[in-house]
């Protein structure tokens, strides 16, 4: 009996030891996948910018990348690398000029400002679009002006019902999980004095 005993204690040793050595090597391969070198992609785009989130309110980013009238707003965006800024805690308003406001700058505008050697310029301009806080569209009305994240002031008017900032009507207005889109009909840009 105890030899019975010695050998089904053996067994389920070896069974145990087959077992563990084998997740063991699961886990190394793991590892050495993981260990591998990261692709040019994900060393370029580092940040919270790009950590996938479910679950969260969308940021002013995510709003701008999920919404058809902006994609020229987000090419900019990610030609001045500013897409970590624009994910921050806030509160941001982020005043998100349409495609067709883009389009109605001066032909060749655009495809300077997002030329690599002009990037300073672009993101001096974006960021004349962004203003620390998180007000809507009827509290704007009892501004006169804005300081802006590029350290410089922008005008609030009201015509009637309609708020302008810069001389941009905005549009409409989407609530954010670290501030507000204001969607506005001209693209801001900033005084050169």
């Amino acid at each position: 009996m105890k030899t019975n005993k010695t050998i089904k204690l053996v067994i389920a040793a070896l069974y145990f030891l087959a077992f563990t050595s084998g997740c063991g090597e699961e886990k190394k391969q793991e590892g050495a996948q993981m260990a591998e070198a990261p692709s040019q992609e994900a060393a370029t785009k580092q940040g919270q910018a790009f950590i996938k989130n479910d679950v969260s309110k969308p940021t002013v980013l995510a709003i701008a990348i999920g919404s058809e009238d902006h994609t020229t707003l987000v090419a900019a965006v990610q030609a001045a690398e500013l897409e970590n800024a624009l994910v921050n805690a806030g509160p941001l308003m982020v005043f998100a000029p349409t495609d067709e406001a883009f389009a109605a700058l001066p032909e060749g505008t655009l495809e300077n400002l997002l030329k690599p050697e002009n990037k300073a310029q672009l993101s001096n301009i974006l960021t004349y679009h962004v203003t620390p806080g998180n007000y809507s569209r009827e509290f704007l009305k009892k501004f006169k002006k804005l300081g802006q994240a590029n350290n410089q002031n922008v005008t609030v008017t009201v015509e009637g019902d309609e708020v302008f900032v810069g001389g941009a009507r905005i549009l409409a207005s989407i609530s954010a999980g670290n501030g507000i889109v204001h969607v506005i009909d001209k693209v801001l840009l900033p005084p050169t004095e």
